[in-house]
């Protein structure tokens, strides 16, 4: 079970006036690479790196990331026991329990990848009418695809079935279990590349081809607070505004463009 340390916010607040920091558990979602992932039990990413060295500017606390599936994440701040929790995109509108958001992290290209025969089928310059009829894959708890997807969902013109996360999508992409998968393009291309030197997949032999069918939007993404807390994170005003006087200054310095460099260069 999880260490929790809600019940101890007052007198952590208490101990810093005494010089103590207060303890803070982030969450970040285990199953997005190379965003945000778990390595031999350690959350890594390329947000990871940039929420670290954030981190590193701030003064008072004592900041612990935790991995968890991203639809637990997302109970975590619905319920208000989950503090904080990265990297959602905005959305007010089905994610009303999310707010505030930080300055944006990163922007992200959502699109879908599709299996040669399928995008070979018919032309795909639509989305999603001319996707209709198709089985969309999707991580858990993700909402991506934009309002136009989720109606045709609700009308019944599309299929929608959701993995765990980016690996089991794409392995049931490859085995024809769905014909197309929406995630962010560079996270798609990471994975694939990951599972083919891992022998997991045998693109063209036991797995399908794959190719990039169609751009669906862009999207930011943040470090996402709870709001249904109820004054339990007395120290939330402040958190949020040491972390987004952070970003900002790594912007301005040139440290964020290092930080996104440095993860992305060959090693």
């Amino acid at each position: 079970m999880r260490k929790s340390w809600l019940t101890l916010v007052i007198p952590a607040i208490c101990a810093t006036a005494q010089g103590a920091d207060i303890p803070v558990t982030i969450y970040a979602d285990a199953g997005y690479p190379p965003y945000s992932y778990e390595k031999d039990g350690k959350p890594v990413g390329l947000y990871y790196d940039i929420v670290r060295a954030a981190f590193g500017h701030m003064h008072g606390y004592k900041i612990e990331v935790q991995t968890v599936p991203w639809k637990r994440g997302m109970a975590l701040l619905k319920s208000g026991t989950g503090f904080a929790l990265y990297p959602p995109y905005m959305n007010v509108k089905d994610e009303p329990w999310t707010w505030p958001y930080s300055q944006p992290l990163y922007e992200e290209h959502v699109v879908a990848y599709c299996r040669k025969d399928v995008i070979a089928a018919k032309p795909r310059k639509r989305w999603p009418e001319d996707f209709y009829g198709l089985t969309i894959g999707n991580n858990a708890g993700f909402i991506i695809g934009g309002e136009e997807f989720d109606k045709a969902v609700q009308a019944h013109k599309l299929r929608i079935e959701e993995g765990k996360d980016s690996e089991t999508n794409i392995i049931k992409l490859g085995l024809k279990r769905t014909d197309c998968y929406i995630n962010d393009r560079v996270s798609i291309q990471w994975t694939i590349s990951q599972l083919k030197a891992e022998h997991k997949y045998d693109e063209g032999g036991a797995h399908a081809e794959l190719a990039e069918a169609i751009q669906i939007g862009s999207n930011q993404a943040y470090l996402g607070y709870t709001s249904r807390d109820n004054g339990r994170y007395a120290f939330k005003p402040d958190f949020v505004r040491q972390f987004d006087a952070a970003i900002l200054q790594m912007k301005r310095s040139g440290e964020m463009d290092s930080v996104i460099r440095n993860f992305f260069k060959p090693h």
